[in-house]
């Protein structure tokens, strides 16, 4: 019976974990239902953050921009200002477009990565995001990186309940009278692991930006011309090969970076 207080750790492991997973998901399922429903389509940058956060709205912008002749952004990875941007209405295009031009600095001319990441972290990219978390579109910060580190720790679990009974099994003074295998009580706590994981791989937003609510907004969106496709799919979606290139030249720390919204506050 030396296997029992290994199986209590493997059960102890499997509840929290399953546990944290459960609450993390209940946690965003409130947040979203205290959030008002759309009420509108959606703008080009509203999807292009849904569909791949800051970094995408970045893209967007530039594109936009070089598309009208504002910008001129080369295969080498450089952007250069060719035009007059940013005047009219101070409506989120023309917030965009300034913060671009900021970025690039008064000299007109910058390499587009560090063009991309200050854009991306940028107050209109920011009142952009907490807008669509208000309208119930976007996660919430927290609620992802909640649910995602509960994934981990339920898959740490699971395959520590299998390195856990895979030493049960091979302790020595295994009675040959026992009713069950040692394997077969270690298949409890690993079931209830593996089975939390396949629920939510259908309960859980597969989105790391979108909220359900604005994944079917996404999913309805009509892919009227090749900047919405950029919004929606990224830069493999573009049919420039020069501008594929030039936003080829990537921050990887940018892609990877969940919120901007916490920044300056």
């Amino acid at each position: 019976m030396f296997w029992v207080p290994l199986l209590l750790l493997a059960c102890t492991v499997a509840a929290l974990s399953c546990g944290r997973l459960c609450l993390a998901a209940v946690h965003a399922a409130a947040a979203e239902a205290r959030s008002p429903g759309p009420t509108r389509p959606l703008t080009l940058y509203e999807a292009a953050f849904l569909s791949g956060g800051p970094g995408r709205v970045a893209d967007v912008a530039l594109v936009s921009m070089a598309r009208r002749r504002r910008l001129l952004l080369a295969h080498t990875g450089w952007a250069t200002v060719v035009g007059p941007v940013g005047g009219g209405a101070p409506d989120a295009a023309d917030d965009m477009e300034r913060s671009v031009l900021g970025a690039i600095g008064p000299g007109g001319q910058s390499r587009i990565p560090p063009v991309r990441r200050a854009t991306a972290t940028a107050d209109a990219v920011r009142a952009l995001a907490d807008r669509l978390v208000a309208a119930g579109l976007a996660v919430p910060d927290g609620s992802w990186s909640g649910i995602a580190g509960a994934l981990r720790q339920v898959r740490a679990a699971a395959a520590a309940i299998a390195v856990l009974g895979a030493c049960a099994t091979l302790l020595p003074g295994q009675g040959q009278g026992d009713d069950l295998p040692v394997a077969v009580w270690f298949a409890l706590p690993l079931f209830l692991t593996l089975s939390c994981l396949a629920i939510a791989r259908f309960e859980v937003p597969a989105s790391r930006w979108a909220s359900p609510a604005g994944q079917r907004l996404l999913g309805a969106l009509p892919s009227r011309d090749d900047l919405t496709a950029l919004a929606v799919r990224g830069v493999r979606a573009l049919n420039d090969p020069g501008l594929r290139a030039a936003l080829s030249h990537r921050d990887p720390n940018l892609d990877g970076y969940r919120s901007t919204r916490q920044q300056g506050h």
